[in-house]
């Protein structure tokens, strides 16, 4: 088993466990719990291509629609080699939850084919792409189910969704979200995740007295989110001391000058070699000195080996599941406040949202009111998550489960799940 499948179980795993937790914090019954776990629907279809050589090449794609209780289904499409009906429900319930925490009217779904992209060209890509559409498109829809680019998936991709889906049902921009600019998409939405990490921070930072300005922050994964969120804490006056990416780590106690860095990283495809800090193992840069710690890349890299050593005195989850159980533990105790993914890196579904209503009032949005209304999102969502830590007695990744699974148990129970 990989290290990212193991990942993705753990992931699994950890997300039933917080569930069934916040179920009890709740004191749900036990009949709706089990209806909440339920997936609404789970799809499996083979889509057959002709290869650029010819020959014919047969993949299998996936949809798990978890719950619609509070709206259509949301939730990206990946292509990956290991894609599979666990990893794949893992993500639709997980998506449930999030979309609930950020209390935008969705619930939670995820899909993808179990491919590797680069082995296969673009007209392949995109061959396998309508495929998939031709065989899902009665089961997705602008009310039903909105996917969005994932994993080996991009803008392109879902610009090939909507007009294989637009044969089918007319011109149906909303029907995906994550869209090259030019077909509908929204201004904002690569910057959102990483925007949404900051306000995220800023909130939880104006919780202890502090703001970002001043704050050493340790990086760990320089993708798109990491990035962003690096610009965006550099120019809010916060210091970015350590940073990694699969090239390598650098760190800088005087603070990384990150606009350099972006240049560097463009030239030389990752932060190696970047020659205003000190080359470092990139495993230390979750226990160099620092006062926030953004995990902001594969899930499990907290975990017992390495929390003890943690010197962080907060962690913002910008990746999926970046802290074990056990990490969690030790970290509670240590004192190392938390914020959980489940709220921290939903700026991107947030702003996913934004593009759905923009393209359905058929009137898109300047870029500042997009940052304006996610910033009123984020921080409304960490109050929410505050109340319910009150309520429960409870840290914030149980404060944000509950506040979660709460919404989406009092929408099911609204609707009349028994009749």
């Amino acid at each position: 088993m990989s290290t990212e499948k193991e990942g993705t179980m753990n992931a699994l795993a950890a997300t039933n466990r917080n569930f069934k937790l916040a179920a009890r914090l709740l004191g749900l019954d036990s009949k709706l719990e089990k209806s909440l776990l339920i997936p609404f629907r789970e799809i499996k279809v083979e889509c057959t291509i002709p290869k650029d050589d010819g020959t014919l090449a047969s993949f299998v794609g996936f949809r798990v629609q978890h719950d619609n209780a509070r709206g259509p289904m949301k939730g990206g499409i990946r292509y990956h080699p290991e894609v599979d009906p666990d990893e794949v429900n893992a993500l639709a319930q997980l998506m449930t939850w999030k979309t609930a925490v950020a209390n935008i009217p969705y619930g939670g779904a995820k899909g993808g084919i179990g491919c590797n992209p680069g082995d296969l060209s673009i007209s392949e890509l995109e061959r396998l792409t309508r495929v998939f559409t031709q065989k899902i498109h009665d089961l997705i829809g602008i009310h039903i189910d909105v996917p969005a680019p994932d994993m080996g998936t991009g803008p392109q991709t879902m610009a090939w969704i909507l007009d294989e889906y637009s044969k089918f049902h007319g011109h149906s921009p909303a029907v995906v979200t994550g869209k090259p600019i030019d077909l509908g998409g929204s201004l904002g939405r690569d910057a959102a995740t990483g925007r949404g990490v900051l306000f995220a921070a800023e909130a939880l930072l104006n919780e202890h007295g502090k703001t970002v300005s001043g704050q050493r922050f340790a990086i760990q994964g320089f993708g798109n989110v990491g990035s962003w969120a690096a610009q965006l804490i550099h120019e809010q006056g916060g210091k970015v001391v350590a940073v990694s990416d699969i090239t390598g780590a650098i760190k800088n106690s005087k603070g990384i000058d990150v606009p350099n860095l972006m240049k560097h990283v463009k030239e030389h495809k990752g932060v190696k070699g970047f020659h205003g800090a000190d080359a470092i193992e990139p495993q230390s840069v979750l226990v160099e000195d620092c006062d926030i710690l953004i995990p902001a890349a594969l899930g499990g890299v907290i975990n017992r080996e390495n929390a003890n050593d943690i010197k962080a005195k907060f962690i913002v989850e910008a990746a999926n599941h970046p802290t074990d159980p056990e990490a969690d533990e030790i970290l509670s105790k240590k004192g190392v406040v938390i914020l959980p993914d489940i709220y921290a890196n939903s700026g991107g579904v947030t702003v996913s949202y934004f593009e759905w209503v923009q393209n359905i009032q058929g009137f898109m949005w300047e870029e500042e009111k997009v940052n304006d209304v996610l910033k009123t999102y984020m921080t409304k969502g960490f109050k929410d998550v505050k109340e319910m830590c009150k309520t429960h007695d409870c840290d914030l990744r149980m404060g944000a489960f509950t506040l979660g699974v709460n919404r989406v148990a009092r929408a099911t129970v609204l609707r009349g799940w028994e009749a």
